[in-house]
């Protein structure tokens, strides 16, 4: 069990006894933790111990690292090598929770940087073209992914840094200028999915004749599910690769094979969950597709809301609270956009109330200040945007990192200007059931030609085409002219009843447990 890594002496004393008391750190002093917890973690893998793998990769590691190397890198591949039989693939392993552990606590270097990404294309090489005999947990798995996406944005963000480049960075970049490429990038992805045979693996599970979604992907008949679960969560990472590169058709394309109206294997790691809804939410935000995005934003926000504390202790806590507060911001936004309140359970309304209420209010009067709030929820609640596209050395050396958001900011800022062109249309359309176009010109004082334009441009951003390619509304209010008359019919979704009474209950569940405790004298 886990328990059994807590070691008998402290941590930071046995470090302090090996390395002879210096407090600087020497890579090659392997503390006596370590060096059990490499034997452990190379043992459980060897025998496919999932649950043990994963208990050490949450539990000791985030413990040792806590204790002994908070401040400092891990011990080198090269001094634990020894205490693992020089095996390869561990190595690699080992290499990599090394690099996440340099970039979660630390500021890596350019050189740490490039060796990283050799690092993962060692280990899906491996994956990919040799014979993988492990069973990984789910968490490790997505984490390799998740890191590997992370670190390609990183490095894109830090190479577009160039006025405060040393002279010996800008050659290792010259000489490296194949690292952390975006196609290459995109190609391990990509083959990973291919390799992996998950699109047909996920197509066959909906028809029964697969149990991967069952076996939350893993294989329970001796086999390896490496390959299996990367290509699943390398569609994921897919899906956030290109909306880093603003490329949002594409984004959901690659999700599609990924059913997430159901629970899947994306739903068995916390992290890959929010990382699928937050990015297809944003993507569907930029392709005015407002109801999809608010309907899966609300079930994600419902769901963290319910069970955060079950996470307290969780390595990605902060990550998750972030997340979490970045689509409020961007259902604020969608809802601003497109008000459709009844999509939204009463907690989460409730929650975005006390966040935003008075900015949202504040929105619906598009003015220059509903402009900058817009402008101020947009920064806070995207992506970090890359321009994927290395410098030209030639030229003068410029800061470009805020290109690409700029770029995107402008488009989403362009879209709110053309929505504020419309404001008074939806006003009027609540009022009346039916209007002359003469009449209605008239209260809003243009011609009639200007306002068959307006009500065409009215139809247009309240209607986008889904990844069917059908022409779906997004307005809660529709209308239709017929003999200079217009003619306004308003939505009216179906009424939900079990959400209701399931609060019911669960408030009577907790009354009924409160009187419990009372004790009658």
């Amino acid at each position: 069990m886990a328990s059994n890594y807590e070691y008998e002496e402290g941590p930071a004393a046995s470090y302090e006894r090996e390395s002879g008391g210096e407090s600087e750190y020497d890579p090659n002093i392997v503390a006596d933790s370590v060096k059990s917890f490499v034997v452990h973690m190379y043992r459980h893998i060897r025998e496919k111990n999932v649950y043990e793998i994963h208990q050490m990769c949450e539990t000791s590691f985030q413990s040792i690292s806590e204790r002994l190397f908070k401040e400092t890198p891990w011990p080198s591949v090269e001094a634990i090598a020894p205490y693992v039989d020089n095996d390869h693939v561990f190595c690699l392993l080992y290499r990599e929770m090394w690099f996440r552990h340099l970039y979660a606590r630390l500021s890596p270097t350019l050189k740490q940087r490039i060796d990283s990404y050799d690092n993962y294309c060692s280990l899906f090489q491996v994956v990919l073209h040799g014979v993988v005999n492990m069973q990984l947990p789910n968490q490790w798995l997505w984490d390799m992914v998740d890191e590997f996406v992370y670190q390609f944005q990183s490095f894109c963000q830090f190479r577009a840094k160039l006025k405060n480049k040393t002279e010996q960075e800008i050659a290792l970049l010259r000489q490296h200028d194949k690292a952390w490429n975006v196609y290459g990038v995109l190609n391990f992805l990509q083959a990973l999915v291919e390799k992996s045979c998950i699109i047909q693996i996920l197509e066959h599970d909906k028809h029964g004749l697969e149990q991967f979604t069952a076996t939350d992907g893993y294989d329970y008949s001796g086999g390896s599910n490496v390959l299996k679960v990367l290509g699943y969560f390398s569609m994921v990472g897919l899906l956030r690769v290109h909306c880093l590169l603003g490329d949002y058709h594409t984004a959901l394309k690659w999700l599609q094979p990924i059913d997430i109206t159901q629970q899947g294997v994306y739903t068995s790691v916390i992290g890959c969950h929010i990382a699928t809804i937050y990015h297809y939410g944003f993507a569907n935000l930029m392709l005015r597709r407002y109801l999809d995005s608010v309907r899966e934003f609300n079930k994600i926000l419902l769901y963290i809301f319910k069970t955060k504390q079950y996470h307290q202790k969780s390595p990605q806590y902060e990550q998750l609270l972030k997340k979490n507060e970045q689509m409020y911001a961007l259902l604020a936004l969608c809802l601003s956009l497109c008000p459709q309140p009844k999509l939204v359970d009463d907690s989460v309304s409730s929650q975005l109330r006390d966040k935003y209420g008075e900015k949202m209010m504040r929105m619906l009067r598009y003015d220059d200040e509903a402009f900058g709030i817009y402008d101020e929820l947009f920064s806070y609640a995207c992506p970090k945007f890359i321009t994927p596209s290395p410098p030209c050395f030639e030229e003068p050396l410029v800061n470009y990192n805020q290109d690409a958001y700029r770029l995107q900011l402008k488009m989403f800022l362009y879209e709110v200007k053309q929505q504020q062109l419309l404001s008074g249309v939806r006003t009027f359309l609540k009022v009346y059931s039916s209007i002359s176009l003469a009449k209605l010109a008239n209260c809003m004082e243009v011609d009639e030609p200007t306002l068959r334009t307006i009500l065409l441009t009215y139809k247009h951003k309240t209607h986008s085409v889904d990844s069917d390619g059908r022409i779906i509304s997004n307005a809660d209010i529709d209308f239709y002219i017929n003999n200079d008359m217009i003619y306004v019919v308003e939505s009216k979704p179906a009424k939900r009843y079990g959400d209701f009474f399931l609060r019911q209950i669960a408030k009577l569940e907790g009354v009924i447990n409160d009187m419990d405790r009372v004790k009658l004298e």
